[in-house]
């Protein structure tokens, strides 16, 4: 009779190496955990793929890998997993560090064995990312490189403004001069990142499909579409609105403790701060182009409701609408319009 395998495995990733940790489970018995450190690079990727050959681990769906989100640093793993149908779940680093409990010291191998012994605990219940789409990425990466090339225009543009209340008008001019040709640099790399995100998105038939999904949505334009898509995998898993107006901060939650705590609901802090402003911006354009929003604005504020209040309300509208485009595959049709 062939005895039944599973392997978990917890990798702690850091820019210059990864520490990795198996668990076997033959029969419903566990096996003692091994741990091993393999330098993140491709050439690392190739010790560590003969390190798990050596371990007799299965690559396939009878193993289940569990790491945090570095940003980058995780990307060689994550391509190795999609390369061999090996589920992989990537999760936020703060969730993960609240849900393994508290512990006192740390180390790259004892971080390791612990996600690993997250892995075994909680396989069943964790869904896997999806797989790596080379696509999807370049996306992202071009977001995030507009978004540093905005905040150094934005940087100086500060720097300048602030230095003109306490320097004369001649050396004040002198420093404008000196930072036209670096401002002048920043803003053509802008638009050329810009005219790459719409070059990026055209090129791939789903994310295109979504994209033309997103920007029918009142409130939401180019960047935000982009913006959604690369922040939610373009929408994989299913995220319903709920779920992706919680991750953008626009859910308030009650404070409420038996008899001494009774505050009234407020947005958590934890949120994607990006996202959130991208639809406070949009929320403000639907509020001003689009009446069903300005009349529901101006009826909630005659009633007394404070204007951010109504604001968020607006923004949470516009999540739950770019969920429910993406769900049933079909673009935002305006009710309100029609009626009236």
């Amino acid at each position: 009779m062939q005895k039944q395998k599973k392997f978990y495995l917890g990798i702690d990733v850091s820019k210059l190496w990864f520490d990795a940790a198996i668990l076997s489970v033959i029969d419903h018995q566990k096996q003692p955990m091994q741990c091993e450190r393999f330098d993140n690079t491709h050439e690392g990727m190739k010790v560590f793929h003969k390190w798990l050959l050596r371990k007799s681990v299965s690559l396939d769906q009878n193993s289940f890998v569990v790491i945090e989100n570095t940003g980058i640093y995780h990307r060689l793993i994550w391509q190795y997993c999609s390369a061999h149908n090996i589920p992989i779940y990537i999760g936020n680093a703060t969730d993960l560090k609240w849900r393994m409990g508290m512990v006192r010291g740390k180390s790259d191998k004892v971080d390791s064995s612990r996600l690993c012994d997250y892995a075994y605990k909680n396989g069943d219940d964790l869904k896997a990312t999806p797989a790596l789409d080379p696509g999807l990425l370049n996306l992202k990466d071009l977001m995030t490189a507009r978004s540093n090339v905005l905040a150094q225009i934005n940087s100086i543009k500060t720097y300048l403004s602030e230095l003109k209340m306490f320097k004369g008008k001649q050396i004040h001019q002198l420093m404008e001069q000196s930072h036209q040709a670096a401002l002048q640099g920043l803003k053509q790399s802008l638009v050329e990142l810009e005219a790459q995100i719409k070059q990026a998105i055209k090129e791939n038939p789903q994310l295109q499909r979504n994209y033309d999904l997103l920007i029918s949505v009142p409130g939401i334009g180019h960047l935000s579409a982009a913006y959604l898509i690369c922040c939610t995998a373009n929408f994989a898993g299913e995220r319903t609105g709920k779920q992706l107006a919680s991750y953008a901060g626009v859910v308030p939650f009650s404070e409420r403790s038996g008899t001494s705590i009774k505050g009234r609901p407020r947005v958590h802090k934890m949120a994607n701060k990006e996202l959130k402003k991208m639809l406070h911006l949009g929320a403000m354009s639907a509020i001003r182009y689009y009446p069903e929003f300005s009349d529901f604005y101006n009826r909630k504020k005659t009633q007394g409701k404070h204007p951010m209040s109504i604001l968020n309300a607006i923004r949470n509208k516009i999540a739950l609408r770019a969920a429910a485009v993406i769900k049933n595959q079909q673009p935002y049709v305006d009710n309100y319009k029609k009626a009236a």
